[in-house]
């Protein structure tokens, strides 16, 4: 493991001092939920980034360094636990994507919030989602990379729901890549690491891979155990070397 003091040591010794200050940010507030953006060095639209999860530290680390020395834009929420307070009401923003997705998040969490709240809360997220989105949706031929961490989650939840799995280590079940693309997939599968291949829209969860296939942009996410800085850095790599 990796403490807070050794990573911010290591940020130092990979990018150098002056770069950690290099990209943008700003803060900006999409459906109810806090997000600083982070500009990398470029401008383009093709490459966007996300980490959706406050309590997940070590993908925003990583993102925010790798953000210093690539082109992209990302958005990663500015809290700290893993849902956000929306209208008042708890939410899990990974389920947000979708009204199906965000009422189950809803009603899961606020079990004693009466119908009218969650209807009225879910009216004001629809006319709000659509901005979020476009923000997160990649431009033409590119892709969204969205980062998280787990604490005891695994590639073995998510096989049953895949069209395909790359199990290239084993003894790492906790840290794995999830694609929408078959191309994409077909590249994943000869690296070094754990993936599987989701093409389907349903069932609707409100997650952001259903929605990706939905809307049929590429999409890729990659799963570490919390606190492996190091770890979750080389993958981040491997694939921007490895996947256009």
């Amino acid at each position: 493991m990796t403490s807070g003091i050794s990573r911010r040591a290591f940020l130092i010794a990979a990018l150098g001092a002056p770069s950690l200050v290099a990209a943008s940010h700003r803060e900006r507030e999409l459906c109810g939920v806090r997000f600083r953006e982070l500009r990398g060095v470029g401008k383009s639209a093709a490459r966007r980034y996300l980490v959706i999860h406050g309590d997940e530290f070590t993908a925003r680390d990583v993102l925010t360094a790798h953000l210093q020395a690539t082109d992209g834009f990302g958005l990663v929420v500015t809290g700290k636990t893993r849902h956000v307070t929306v209208r008042g009401l708890e939410l899990d923003p990974n389920r947000m994507y979708s009204r199906i997705g965000a009422e189950a998040s809803l009603r899961k969490l606020n079990p004693e919030a009466p119908d009218s709240r969650i209807l009225a809360t879910l009216g004001w997220l629809d006319r709000r989602r659509e901005k979020l989105l476009r923000r997160l949706t990649p431009g033409e031929g590119g892709r969204l990379f969205a980062l998280h961490n787990n604490r005891n989650y695994s590639i073995q939840d998510e096989i049953a729901a895949s069209d395909a799995v790359a199990l290239n280590e084993p003894d790492k079940p906790r840290h794995f890549f999830l694609c929408t693309d078959p191309r994409d997939f077909s590249i994943l599968k000869g690296s070094p690491y754990n993936a599987v291949l989701q093409t389907k829209a349903e069932p609707d969860d409100g997650s952001m891979s259903r929605l990706a296939a939905r809307r049929g942009f590429r999409y890729v996410n990659l799963e570490c155990a919390i606190d492996d800085f190091e770890g979750q850095m080389a993958r981040v790599r491997w694939l921007e070397t490895h996947l256009a």
